[in-house]
């Protein structure tokens, strides 16, 4: 079941409606964002706690957030989402990284069109507020301290998740950043994809509206710049075959297109 929202209800697109950003969030949004982002991963997990939140509580959650940053002045656009219906079956969506945004927005619109669930490092499903919200969805953990073991986490974690029919959501980099830099961006998604013979959706990401913070427990409060608009566009499916170079190339350049166009930068032609 989708938002009862009609905007957000559309099935191709989702665009920030005008009005609904605050005065007072405008001039701190800071300051305003990140008690309301606490109130709905604290309502998450209460839920979570009590065995109640299940698909729906998730993608209703994450819309709640979608709603706390567009208060702040945040102008979110969706675009593609009608790549995710056309699929049949599970699939592997694998895009950039670039804040804690995308991770809390991205279910609001994945989860009502195809049940997924993330490739997360352990500490979040560790922590004590969010961990609960986390460890209810299900996801593939790895360790982040022996990369070989990771792998096979990721790989054999995937396989058995996309073989139940729930789709997997992948972000390669190492680390968030909000440049994408193609060398720090390896081939798990596409290896994922095409050891389970299931349809990869690329996906682009400019967040940088959410910037990160310092790091440790600071990473995720970083300075919110409702000036610079939010994007995220899902790629149409595609099969990856042979060892899956062409498409991993074919991935990054969605990627790099995608981000150039929204910077007003020149996309070099094919």
């Amino acid at each position: 079941m989708l938002p009862d929202d009609p905007v957000f209800n559309h099935p191709t697109e989702y665009h920030t409606p005008p009005g609904r950003a605050g005065w007072l969030p405008r001039l701190f949004p800071c300051l305003c964002l990140y008690p309301l982002i606490w109130k709905c991963i604290c309502q998450g997990s209460y839920a979570a706690m009590r065995g109640r939140y299940d698909d729906e509580a998730w993608a209703l959650n994450s819309f709640q957030v979608l709603q706390s940053l567009e208060y702040v002045g945040c102008r979110i656009h969706a675009e593609g989402l009608e790549h995710i219906t056309e699929v049949q079956g599970p699939c592997v969506i694998v895009g950039n990284h670039m804040s804690a945004l995308e991770t809390l927005v991205l279910p609001g619109f994945v989860e009502p069109r195809k049940h997924v669930t993330f490739v997360v490092k352990r500490s979040l499903t560790t922590s004590r507020v969010f961990g609960y919200i986390m460890r209810s969805r299900d996801p593939v953990v790895v360790d982040r301290k022996n990369p070989r073991e990771d792998l096979a986490a990721m790989l054999t974690g995937s396989a058995e998740r996309l073989a139940r029919g729930i789709s997997m959501i992948v972000f390669p980099q190492a680390t968030r950043s909000p440049n994408f830099d193609r060398e720090h961006f390896n081939s798990i998604g596409v290896k994922i994809a095409g050891r389970n013979n299931v349809p990869l959706i690329p996906l682009a990401l400019k967040t940088d509206a959410w910037s990160c913070g310092s790091k440790g427990v600071l990473k995720d409060y970083g300075k919110v710049r409702p000036d610079l608009p939010v994007h995220l566009r899902f790629g149409k499916a595609f099969r990856v075959e042979g060892n899956g170079k062409e498409e991993q190339e074919q991935l990054c350049r969605f990627i790099e297109d995608a981000l150039a166009e929204w910077r007003g930068e020149s996309v070099p032609q094919q």
